[in-house]
C-alpha cells in the first residue's frame, strides 16, 4: 500500500465522525484515481467500472452480484494471468466453491473463437493474442486430509487430478501433489497399518511413546514432517506460487491455515479447529470423522514466498461478511490469517456484495448512495444501540449526532428513535396478526429447513383450520444420512424382522401390494409411541417404514428375500469409505428415511401425509458439483403444484446470493422460474412470498416485514419435534460451524439473540410488562421478509440471468 493509500486508510478509520464523513465524500469523488492506484489489471478494471466500486482497505477487492459472477471474474483473471505466464506456478482451490470458476474457464476456452466468446472477452478486456494453453503450467496442491485414500472421490488429490489435470489439460509431471499413498512411513508400511482407524495423535511429536505402536506412529509423524519440509523446498525451488486462488473459511482460514496460524508457517501436518472440521464434515462423511482427521497444508509463508504473486481470495454471501471485514479492515493479525496478504502488492479479494456487506465502504454506500428511507433509519439506530451497548431510552441526541450514519437521518431528533420503535412494533404486530382462509405452499431445499426457519409461526397458523398448509421438499436429502446411521437402523430392522416383530410382512398380500397400504399408520404409530415414552416401539415404527421402502426400491417378493437384501445392504454399506457417493438405490433409501422424518414432523401438527410432498428435483445427485436446474426436469414439478394448489402464500428459503449451501441457491432459482412461468397463465397480483432464513444466514431486523414472537412453549415444541423426528440429525453429524451441536439448538440461539437485539430498541419492559400475553411470553423472535409477486419476480430475473450467463 502506498503512503497516500495508507494516509487515506488511516483517515477513513479515524473515529471522529466529521473527519470520517469528509473523507468518505472525498473518496467517492476520486474513485477513478483510486482505481489506478490499485494497479488493477484490464480484466479487473472491467469489473471495477461495471460496479463503480473501489473500496480502500488493507487489501484491494472487487464486488460482483452473485456466485456465478464471482466464478466469471476469477476465471477471466486466471486466463489473463496464464496468457502472461504460460509456464507459471499455480495453485487452485478444491471443493464446491470452485464450481463456477471451473465452469467459466471451460466455457470461455470452448467458445474462444465463437462470436459470443469474443464478445465476452472484449467486454471484460481479456486481450490475449492467442488462446491460453495450460500444459506448460506447474500446479501446486495446497492441502489434503491425512490420511485419505487418493482414489476416493472426496480426496483433494482426486479432485485436482479430475478437474485440473484432466479437466484443464495440465501436465501432471510438472505438478506437486499430496498423495497420501506416496508419503513414506516407517518400514514402508501403509498408513492403514501405522494409523489404525486413521487416528493420528500429533501429541507424539512432543511426548514419550508409551508402546511400540506409538513408537511407530511417532517416527512416522516425523517422516511426514520431513516430507512436508521437502514439499516446501520444491515449491520454493520453482520460485514460489505465482498465481494462488482460494476461498476463505468460516474462521478466516486460507488453505488449512486456521485462525492463529503463524504468518511464517510453511507446509506441515497439523490439526484444525471446530469451524474447519464442521465445513469438512460434508466431505468426509460427518463430524465424527473430520473432528479427528489432521491435514497437510501449505503455510501462509508458502503462499507469500513469491512477493510478486497474484493471490486471490474469493468469498460469497453474508455468512462470510465478518471474516472478510476482519481480514480487510482490522490490523494484520494471526487471528485473521488472510490479513497476511496485506503485504502482497498483487493480492486481491473477489467478493459478492453480501460478503462485502460489513466493510465500511459498503455500509457507507448502502446509506449514502440512494434516498434515505425508514429501513435505513431502523438499521442505523439498531446498530448504534448494539455498537455502544445502550438501550434506546438511554440514547441522547449527541449519541445520534456523533454516529457516522444516524447523523444523516433527515430531521434528526429523538423522535427519530421513536419512529424506529414504531416501525419495529408494526412488524411485530404483523407477525402476530391472524392468518385466515389461506392456502400456504411451504417449500424447502432440505427436509429440516422449514422447521428451522418457520415452525413457531406455522404452528400458530395451522391452529386455524381454515388455513390449508402444504409442504414440498425439493431434494431427497440423502447426503444428510450417514452410513453409520443407515447401518444402525438396518441392523435394528433385521433384528425385529427375525424376531417376528414386523408382523405386516406375514400378511398374504404384503409383497404384492399390501406394502403400499397404511403408510400413514407408520407415522401415527411412531408418534403415539413418542407420546407414551416407548422408544423401542417408536423404532419399530421406524423399521416398518424402512421395510416398506426396501420392498418398493428392490421389488422384494418374500420375507427371505427381504432378509437377504437387508444383510446385503448392511455388508455393502460397511465396505464403503466415509463420505463415499453411494449407488442410486441406496441414495433413494437414505432419501426415503429423510422423507419419513419430515412426515413425522408435520404429523406432530396434524398434517396429513398427502399434504407433505417430496419432489426429488433431479439436479440433486450427490456429486461435488450439482447440476444446474433444468426447466422440464426440475421446474415443471413445482409449476404443476402451483397450478393445482393455487397458493395465496409461498414460503421459501430466501438466499438470492448463495449464503448457505449450494442447494439453497439452486432451489431458489428453480422456484423463481416456476413462479415466473405460472405468472404467465395466472394472476399473481395478490400472491405473497415469505422468505425465511435459518441457521445458515440471518436477516437484519430493518429488512424484514414480519417479526414473530417465539415463546418457551414454541421452543419446547420445536426442540421436541426436531429431536423426536429427525433421528438422522440428532447427533449433528453435519453441524453448522457456528455451533458444535444440533441445528435446533443453533436456531433457538438465533431466535434468542434476535430478541436481545430488538430489546435494545424497544426495551425489555415492552415484552414482560406488555398487556398482550403473547408478548409477555416472548423469549425469542423469528424474522420473515414478505414480497409481492412483482418484487419476487424482479429477484427471479436476476437469478435467471445468473444461470443463463452473465
Amino acid at each position: 500500500m502506498s503512503k497516500q493509500d495508507k494516509n487515506t486508510h488511516n483517515l477513513i478509520h479515524n473515529k471522529h465522525p466529521e473527519t470520517k464523513n469528509i473523507i468518505f465524500a472525498m473518496f467517492f469523488t476520486t474513485i477513478e484515481i483510486n482505481i489506478n492506484m490499485m494497479n488493477f489489471t484490464p480484466v479487473e478494471l472491467s469489473f471495477a467500472k461495471e460496479n463503480e466500486r473501489l473500496f480502500q482497505t488493507n487489501i484491494p477487492y472487487l464486488c460482483v452480484n452473485n456466485s456465478p459472477s464471482l466464478g466469471l471474474l476469477t476465471a477471466l483473471r486466471f486466463l489473463e494471468w496464464v496468457g502472461q505466464h504460460p509456464e507459471g506456478v499455480i495453485s487452485l482451490p478444491t471443493g464446491k466453491a470452485s464450481e463456477h470458476f471451473i465452469f467459466w474457464v471451460k466455457k470461455i476456452l470452448e467458445e474462444w473463437n465463437t462470436p459470443e466468446g469474443q464478445q465476452l472477452r472484449m467486454r471484460h478486456q481479456l486481450d490475449l493474442s492467442e488462446k491460453p494453453v495450460f500444459s506448460g503450467l506447474h500446479f501446486v496442491q495446497a492441502d489434503e486430509f491425512y490420511p485419505i485414500n487418493p482414489d476416493q472421490h472426496n480426496s483433494f488429490y482426486n479432485y485436482v487430478q479430475k478437474y485440473y489435470v484432466k479437466g484443464f489439460g495440465l501436465d501432471a509431471s510438472k505438478g506437486l501433489f499430496i498423495n497420501c499413498n506416496e508419503i513414506p512411513l516407517v518400514g514402508k508400511k501403509s498408513y492403514n497399518e501405522i494409523f489404525p482407524g486413521h487416528c493420528v495423535d500429533l501429541s507424539l511429536r512432543y511426548r514419550e511413546a508409551k508402546n511400540n505402536t506409538e513408537k511407530l506412529q511417532q517416527n512416522s509423524i516425523l517422516m511426514i514432517d520431513e516430507w512436508c519440509s521437502e514439499y516446501e523446498r520444491k515449491i520454493r525451488d520453482l520460485g514460489g506460487i505465482g498465481f494462488y486462488l482460494g476461498s476463505i473459511g468460516p474462521d478466516g482460514h486460507i488453505a488449512f491455515n486456521v485462525r492463529g496460524s503463524d504468518f511464517f508457517s510453511t507446509t506441515r501436518l497439523t490439526s484444525t479447529n471446530f469451524e474447519t472440521q464442521a465445513v469438512a464434515a460434508s466431505d468426509l462423511g460427518g463430524i465424527e470423522v473430520s473432528r479427528f482427521r489432521p491435514v497437510i497444508t501449505i503455510g501462509l509463508s508458502t503462499i507469500c514466498y513469491n512477493h510478486d504473486a497474484t493471490v486471490i481470495i474469493s468469498a460469497a454471501g453474508e455468512a462470510k461478511a465478518e471474516v472478510v471485514q476482519q481480514a480487510l479492515e482490522e490490523p494484520a493479525s494471526i487471528q485473521y490469517p488472510a490479513s497476511v496478504l496485506s503485504g502482497m502488492p498483487k493480492a486481491r479479494f473477489y467478493l459478492t456484495n453480501g460478503a462485502a456487506s460489513m466493510l465500511q465502504d459498503s455500509v457507507y454506500q448502502y446509506y449514502m448512495k440512494s434516498p434515505w428511507n425508514q429501513e435505513k433509519s431502523d438499521r442505523a439506530i439498531i446498530d448504534l444501540c448494539k455498537r455502544i451497548d445502550k438501550f434506546s431510552d438511554k440514547l441522547n441526541l449527541q449519541d445520534l449526532s456523533n454516529d457516522t450514519y444516524c447523523r444523516h437521518i433527515p430531521q434528526l431528533s429523538m423522535q427519530s428513535v421513536q419512529d424506529s420503535i414504531n416501525s419495529i412494533v408494526k412488524k411485530i404486530e404483523k407477525g402476530m396478526a391472524s392468518i385466515h382462509g389461506k392456502v400456504i405452499y411451504n417449500t424447502a431445499p432440505h427436509h429440516d429447513d422449514i422447521l428451522l426457519g418457520m415452525l413457531p409461526y406455522l404452528s400458530h397458523i395451522a391452529n386455524d383450520s381454515s388455513n390449508q398448509l402444504y409442504f414440498s421438499i425439493m431434494t431427497s436429502g440423502f447426503n444428510a444420512v450417514t452410513n453409520p446411521f443407515l447401518i444402525q437402523h438396518l441392523s435394528n430392522t433385521l433384528k425385529l424382522l427375525r424376531q417376528g416383530d414386523i408382523q405386516m410382512v406375514f400378511y398374504p398380500n404384503f409383497f404384492t401390494g399390501g406394502y403400499k397400504l397404511k403408510r400413514v399408520k407408520d407415522v401415527y404409530h411412531s408418534l403415539i409411541k413418542i407420546a407414551s415414552h416407548q422408544y423401542e416401539e417408536f423404532l419399530r415404527g421406524f423399521a416398518h417404514r424402512i421395510v416398506r421402502n426396501i420392498v418398493i426400491i428392490w421389488e422384494i417378493k418374500s420375507v427371505q428375500e427381504l432378509d437377504d437384501k437387508i444383510v446385503e445392504l448392511i455388508g455393502f454399506t460397511k465396505s464403503c469409505y466415509d463420505g463415499q457417493k453411494m449407488p442410486a438405490d441406496i441414495q433413494q433409501l437414505k432419501g426415503m428415511i429423510r422423507e419419513f422424518e419430515e412426515e413425522l414432523v408435520w404429523g406432530h401438527f396434524g398434517m396429513m401425509e398427502d399434504h407433505v410432498h417430496h419432489l426429488h428435483l433431479g439436479f440433486y445427485k450427490g456429486d461435488i458439483f450439482t447440476e444446474k436446474p433444468d426447466i422440464q426436469r426440475d421446474v415443471t414439478p413445482i409449476l404443476e403444484e402451483l397450478r393445482k394448489l393455487k397458493p395465496d402464500i409461498i414460503t421459501l428459503a430466501f438466499d438470492p446470493e448463495g449464503n448457505g449451501p449450494d442447494t439453497h441457491y439452486k432451489v431458489l432459482q428453480t422456484i423463481a422460474e416456476a413462479i415466473r412461468l405460472w405468472s404467465q397463465e395466472y394472476n399473481i397480483s395478490q400472491l405473497k412470498i415469505w422468505g425465511y432464513r435459518n441457521v445458515w444466514y440471518q436477516y437484519h431486523p430493518s429488512e424484514v416485514s414480519h417479526i414473530v414472537p417465539v415463546s418457551l412453549n414454541d421452543i419446547s415444541a420445536f426442540n421436541e419435534a426436531f429431536a423426536n423426528c429427525y433421528l438422522s440429525q440428532v447427533d449433528a453429524s453435519f453441524p453448522s460451524y457456528k455451533l458444535d451441536g444440533k441445528f435446533s439448538t443453533l436456531a433457538q440461539n438465533i431466535w434468542v439473540e434476535q430478541l436481545r437485539t430488538i430489546q435494545l430498541l424497544l426495551g425489555k419492559p415492552f415484552f414482560f410488562e406488555n398487556p398482550n400475553p403473547q408478548l409477555r411470553a416472548t423469549h425469542g423472535l423469528l424474522f420473515l421478509k414478505e414480497m409481492n409477486g412483482e418484487e419476487f419476480l424482479a429477484e427471479a430475473l436476476k437469478l435467471t440471468k445468473s444461470v443463463q450467463g452473465i
